[in-house]
């Protein structure tokens, strides 16, 4: 529920419009909703400003479909990260309203009407191969109300695939950057903007990537400044935190 819902709600009450009884049954899920093997966090955007996320892996498709339709009930957008189809076509069925977005490996339900800030949120991928994180980061920022341009394959190996577009970079308000391998595009970007960049290490590469870490630890230690780095292949960190810098 959010602020202005409980708002609605309270002033339905104060002018007689909604009796105590009915009031208490639309604040009985309050602050959590205890679904057995789940308690889900009913207060999350009141505290937060965004509804709680749900993340599938390690989860049944049962949990997976009974999360997502209890959260279907409530009036914010729905977004479910690292879903598989089996668990989509489950939630289908009870919320024909879902979308599932294979690459990113996101199920969504689009409900958000807020009004979508001016400025936009720039996705960057080294590779094709880093394209589904930057799905997920993307499809994260846009279902929290931002507009996002996407740029793909834009990787240090063919540099000069990046200057065609940064003046588009240059007028986003914050920049995401997807890169496997070394993970050296953040700095490069950085090192040529003014915004701040938000590094995801993916964890494609051969043998001495380390799934990632060489990466993670090339963007930990990068000399540009105004990068900050998530965790490997979180895409979905990127997407959030760049959502709030935009909306700040």
């Amino acid at each position: 529920m959010k602020k202005e819902e409980l708002k609605m709600l309270l002033n339905k009450v104060k002018g007689g419009e909604l009796d105590i009884d009915k009031a208490l049954s639309q604040l009985e899920d309050l602050p959590f909703k205890d679904l057995g093997f789940a308690r889900i966090d009913n207060h999350r955007e009141l505290r937060t400003g965004y509804p709680e996320v749900v993340f599938c892996s390690g989860k049944t498709v049962e949990q997976v479909r009974d999360i997502v339709a209890f959260l279907n009930t409530k009036n914010s957008s729905v977004l479910a990260t690292r879903a598989t189809e089996e668990m989509f076509n489950a939630v289908h069925e009870v919320c024909p309203n879902a979308e599932f977005d294979k690459l990113s490996k996101i199920i969504l339900i689009r409900k958000t009407t807020e009004q979508i800030p001016l400025t936009s949120i720039s996705v960057l991928s080294a590779g094709t191969s880093d394209i589904p994180v930057a799905e997920e980061a993307a499809i994260t920022a846009e279902i929290f109300g931002n507009k996002v341009i996407r740029i793909f394959d834009v990787g240090v190996a063919g540099i000069h695939r990046l200057y065609e577009a940064l003046p588009r970079i240059k007028d986003s308000r914050v920049v995401i950057v997807v890169a496997g391998m070394e993970g050296a595009l953040p700095s490069i970007v950085k090192g040529m903007i003014d915004k701040p960049v938000i590094a995801v290490p993916t964890s494609i590469g051969y043998g001495a990537n380390f799934g990632g870490l060489s990466a993670l630890l090339g963007m930990l230690t990068s000399c540009a400044s105004g990068i900050s780095v998530v965790n490997i292949d979180n895409g979905f960190g990127a997407g959030y935190l760049a959502s709030m810098i935009n909306k700040l």
